[in-house]
């Protein structure tokens, strides 16, 4: 990257090219972060996301996958204390519009508020933009559907998609790899072998952590770590020429 000279002190200035500095940094920060990934199924949703824990950290919770309505999860990429943030905000609207309109909101509709939240701190001097990215899935009456927010306030709707570090060749091993009538046990295979791709424990599967919604019960459900390990085997199988 070019040096900003004095241009990237506020995210109210643009360079002499046309250029945020502070939202290229914000980007740069998902970028470094561990991956996540969001699959849509025939019968609903995936999330899984890859986590390290260290030695004497406790394995079982999740830090990086959060449920924000009944049907609608979260994973994100980058500053995850920063995705928290943007979680609660999450929750506060989704609980909020169910009692003005008495229905749950939608998964857009969610994603949406979260891309106003991050380009709003892109427009006022004294903050810093969000450094997270953030995908947004869930099921709904429009049917499944996953979102991308970044930290310029976009948001964009995928099939399958890759966030975090080494997501470009993930996202291009997605493409390769990815039909739309996958089943649940399918897509969170395929899932597994994209983040095995770049992630650097390939022998187990305790590093990466799942999550799912279904058409039939459209609540957001852990995937146990035996699950886990089953679409890890399967993965295997059908995956073998993943690096």
């Amino acid at each position: 990257m070019m040096p900003a000279r004095g241009y990237d002190m506020t995210p109210t200035m643009y360079s002499p090219d046309g250029r945020i500095y502070q939202v290229e940094y914000a980007i740069e920060t998902v970028k470094r972060g561990t991956l996540a990934i969001g699959i849509k199924a025939k019968d609903g949703v995936i999330m899984a996301v890859e986590e390290i824990p260290r030695k004497l950290q406790s394995a079982g919770v999740t830090q990086k996958i959060f449920q924000v309505d009944d049907h609608i999860g979260v994973a994100a990429a980058g500053y995850i204390p920063d995705a928290r943030t943007q979680v609660d905000d999450a929750r506060t609207f989704s609980q909020s519009h169910k009692l003005i309109y008495d229905e749950q909101v939608d998964v857009e509709t969610v994603a949406k508020h979260l891309a106003d939240k991050c380009h709003q701190y892109t427009q006022y001097s004294g903050v810093r933009p969000f450094g997270v990215a953030l995908i947004v899935a869930g099921v709904d009456q429009r049917g499944h559907i996953i979102y991308v927010t970044d930290p310029s306030g976009t948001f964009l709707s995928y099939a399958a998609v890759a966030i975090g570090a080494g997501s470009e060749d993930v996202n291009s091993f997605l493409e390769k790899n990815y039909k739309d009538d996958m089943s649940i046990e399918e897509a969170s295979a395929l899932a597994i072998a994209a983040i095995d791709m770049k992630g650097e424990q390939k022998e187990e599967s305790k590093h990466i952590k799942m999550a799912k919604i279904t058409d039939s019960k459209k609540t957001l459900e852990k995937i146990s770590d035996a699950d886990v390990e089953r679409y890890a085997k399967v993965a295997k199988e059908k995956y073998p020429k993943s690096p």
